[in-house]
């Protein structure tokens, strides 16, 4: 079905005409049952148990259709108490509210005190009171378990990520055979925004994209809320295309942000069979958003695909693999070496650590692939632990069979950064291997930096303190403030491989480069280079006056041996240990 724009749908009204409540009526009275099922029937899909047992079996049975269990106490085969202790001691079924009915005028504190929400004396009061009451009870749940919880977006006034879900599936509850599709919206680069034109700007252009959102998931059936800062969520009946979305929205941004380039990416997963669960959809929504480039010059769509729910498929392994694959030393590191070319002649000065994961399965697994997999899945941590270790173990082989010590240099991630024992464990790395700090150089990315700056600078800051030499990696490819730079505790600067990838003789790159390095001459800290593959590259850069520099020109990364034989070459280039190896 697609869009259809002279539809206007009133939500509320949608959601009290779509959601028929389903009652459970709880009686061994035959004539009671057909009674409360007649003054209720009209409004609610009726089901009857005539005991406790077979109350028990419906609720569990079908505990997310059952909006309200009307409940007799005394029954034969099953106290009507033991099914109301049994439902509140669940937390399946404790918000299923439940009204106990009686001709017991004595039981109604005891039945309130085991969280009946209402009571009912026989013989029965007015039919309208009983619906009432019926009604109310259902929708205080309701209120409880969607509204209360959730609320309104205070910048967009669409629904909050919470109160989406909530109503997302109550309606998958009550309407198993609708087609549906999970879209998500993003904007692209939409910091940039921000950072040009001040955050009420910013705030402007997110509620002209509600106000559209709003429009079009109206328009098809649907919802929409605000999941954080420039996301947006809408669940909306299947659609053979977007053109009306994109269309709406746009119509909205035209009105007034011409000035601004604010382009949408746009994430689709129709699920019309309901095959997977809610939540489960809107992230490969999000996935199929977040194929689209952020480059993009103009609003673009995106379907999840098999080929999606493959690579989905293979990273969930790789996850799940972690563990096994550190015991059975599927990783194993590398080593890229870095040459000094300050002089006439480059000499090796010392290494960088990386890592390479041979899978029993699927052979070769690239590091640009897992390494950002783990980081986002929090993951990371165990596998930088390992590349730690096994370079200090490894430096220490070096300095026992060369007597000569070569630092290398280690990534360090953000997770790394915000946990409170890094340093011990470092230290520990450390000393357990007789090493000093000046063997293991730390290499922290420049975007991490900018995530909480204090933070960063005072765990930055301990590290130096205690010894440790640190590197700001991949310089230029996030977006450090000139400012925040001067104030940052560092001791070299790392260019970024694909920021000097282009680089030729007096271009717009090369410049640059020659401006980062008159910043780093400022601040006193070395430059080093990487992905420095031909001699075009290594000669500019030396003559612009590159300190350091790795990359395939000089070597590809090599296995520790293959290093050693480096090292053998070299020998003369390196400070020999005092010590027989000991330090």
């Amino acid at each position: 079905m697609a869009f259809n724009n002279t539809k206007k749908l009133d939500i509320e009204a949608k959601h009290a005409q779509d959601f028929r409540r389903t009652i459970l009526i709880v009686d061994d009275e035959a004539v009671n049952l057909r009674l409360l099922g007649n003054i209720l029937g009209d409004e609610y899909d009726i089901e009857y148990a005539q005991t406790g047992e077979e109350a028990m079996s419906q609720i569990q049975n079908h505990k997310d259709a059952i909006s309200l269990v009307l409940l007799d106490l005394y029954m034969p085969n099953g106290n009507g108490y033991s099914v109301l202790d049994t439902v509140r001691s669940s937390e399946e079924l404790r918000n299923i509210p439940v009204i106990v009915f009686t001709a017991d005028k004595e039981a109604e504190v005891e039945s309130l005190r085991r969280g009946a929400v209402d009571f009912l004396h026989k013989p029965y009061d007015k039919p309208e009171v009983i619906r009432a009451r019926a009604s109310r009870a259902i929708e205080l749940s309701i209120d409880r378990n969607i509204i209360g919880a959730t609320g309104v977006d205070k910048i967009t006034g669409l629904m909050t990520r919470e109160y989406f879900f909530q109503y997302a599936h109550e309606y998958d509850k009550f309407h198993p055979e609708q087609e549906v599709d999970a879209v998500v919206i993003n904007v692209s680069k939409f910091h940039l925004i921000n950072e040009l034109y001040g955050r009420s700007f910013g705030d402007s252009v997110l509620r002209a994209i509600a106000d559209g959102v709003r429009e079009a998931s109206r328009a098809c059936g649907g919802v929409a809320c605000r999941s954080n800062a420039d996301c947006f969520f809408l669940y909306i009946e299947h659609q053979k295309d977007y053109d009306f979305l994109i269309r709406t929205v746009r119509n909205k941004l035209l009105d007034g942000f011409r000035q601004a380039d604010i382009r949408l990416r746009i994430g689709v997963y129709p699920d019309i069979y309901h095959s997977a669960k809610l939540e489960q959809r809107f992230d490969r929504a999000m996935q199929a958003c977040n194929s689209l480039n952020k480059n993009i010059s103009a609003d673009t769509v995106a379907l999840y695909d098999n080929q999606m729910h493959e690579k989905e498929l293979y990273e969930a392994r790789l996850l799940g693999d972690i563990e096994k694959a550190l015991l059975e030393k599927q990783f194993a590191i590398v080593f890229q070496p870095k040459y000094d070319v300050r002089g006439d002649e480059p000499k090796l000065c010392s290494a960088e650590v990386l890592i390479r994961w041979r899978h029993p399965k699927f052979g070769f697994v690239r590091p640009d692939f897992f390494i950002p997999l783990f980081e986002e899945n929090g993951r990371i941590k165990e596998l930088d632990r390992f590349v730690w270790q096994e370079a200090a173990k490894q430096v220490r082989r070096w300095k026992d069979m060369y007597g000569v010590s070569i630092p290398v240099s280690v990534n360090v991630s953000r997770v790394d950064i915000f946990d409170p024992d890094f340093l011990d464990f470092l230290s520990k790395v450390v000393e357990e291997n007789r090493l000093s700090t000046d063997d293991i150089h730390l290499e922290i990315t420049e975007t991490a930096y900018t995530d909480s700056v204090t933070t960063i600078i005072d765990v930055v800051t301990s590290l130096r303190d205690a010894g440790f030499k640190v590197e700001m990696d991949d310089f230029g490819k996030g977006y450090s403030s000139l400012n925040m730079l001067t104030s940052l505790p560092i001791d070299a600067l790392k260019l970024d491989m694909a920021f000097i990838k282009d680089i030729a003789e007096n271009n717009k790159e090369m410049s640059m480069v020659e401006f980062i390095l008159e910043i780093a001459r400022f601040l006193g800290v070395p430059v080093i280079a990487e992905g420095v593959e031909n001699a075009e590259q290594y000669l500019l850069l030396k003559k612009a006056g590159c300190d350091i520099i790795q990359g395939y020109y000089f070597s590809k990364p090599i296995s520790a041996s293959e290093f050693g034989h480096l090292i053998e070459k070299n020998i003369g280039l390196f400070n020999h240990d005092k010590a027989s190896g000991s330090v």
